[in-house]
């Protein structure tokens, strides 16, 4: 093995690799994307370690080419944020065109201080892997994820044959409408035919929207083994067998995250709808 290969990358050399991947043709630039980014994390965890074992009084070096584990994580927050925006589509705005894209459009600085979108990558959550409802242009997670009952301005388009078909939800046309519960004023609506659904009621004075209960339960079941925990998603299928989707997760709040986020990605039109119940196997 040549001397030079032994010696790791510095900081500079290893972001300037980042800039390379343009270049490579699309089914090689997703792999090695996401090759790049675990180089990135392990890095970052190596500096993480080196920190917190270092002696009090160790002399200090020059950090010229240590590798800034604050900048690494905006790094990887970024690239999972332009990911998302490119994959998904996830602006709110006509910004960004429907797939097929061939040039990804440009980003300006008010673009990144106003998207809820990074904040929310940042603040350590996933991105949906669909755009979820807008209000006002912005994305609505709060809607949701947050409370179940909003106070809404709303209307409700109807259909050649006069009945209800679409609902314009604070400024997003992308609503359908599921059911007509009470003719003219209540609904039950559900955004691009994705995620929760809701019960919209129209009143003179203002509307409200509140997310359904869920429809469904899927159980999630721990084991424990050697003292290592294992949390599993049981999935039924068509067929009648089960499913069993491993959760990457050490909590049961961290499994119900990743089992809604499968969810989210395998059965969208379920999100938001399925309640899991914990079950400790013996």
């Amino acid at each position: 093995m040549d001397d030079d290969d032994a010696v790791p990358l510095d900081a500079e050399e290893l972001m300037l690799m980042g800039d390379r991947l343009d270049a490579l043709p699309p089914a090689d630039a997703e792999w090695v994307g996401r090759l790049y980014q675990e180089c990135l994390r392990a890095r970052m965890r190596e500096a993480q370690l080196l920190e917190s074992t270092a002696e009090a009084d160790a002399p200090a070096v020059d950090s010229g080419n240590d590798f800034d584990t604050r900048l690494a994580q905006v790094a990887l927050d970024a690239a999972e944020w332009l990911k998302t925006l490119w994959n998904v589509g996830y602006m709110g705005s006509a910004s960004f065109p429907a797939q097929p894209r061939t040039d990804f459009p440009h980003v300006d600085l008010e673009d990144v201080l106003k998207s809820s979108l990074f904040a929310r990558i940042r603040d350590g959550k996933r991105p949906l892997p669909f755009p979820p409802p807008t209000r006002n242009g912005l994305p609505w997670h709060d809607l949701v994820e947050g409370q179940e009952e909003h106070v809404v301005t709303a209307e409700v388009i109807k259909d050649d044959d006069s009945g209800p078909a679409k609902a314009i939800i604070e400024g997003c046309r992308d609503w359908l409408v599921v059911e007509e519960v009470t003719p003219g004023s209540a609904f039950v609506v559900q955004h691009r035919g994705k995620g929760p659904r809701y019960e919209l009621c129209l009143n003179p004075f203002f509307s409200t929207l509140k997310r359904e209960a869920p429809r469904w339960t899927r159980e999630i079941r721990l084991s424990e083994r050697a003292g290592v925990r294992s949390f599993m998603l049981c999935w039924p299928k068509a067929d009648g067998e089960s499913l069993d989707v491993p959760l990457r997760a050490a909590t049961w709040e961290r499994a119900e995250s990743e089992a809604a986020y499968w969810v989210a990605t395998n059965s969208p039109e379920m999100y938001g709808q399925v309640r899991f119940e914990r079950i400790e196997a013996d």
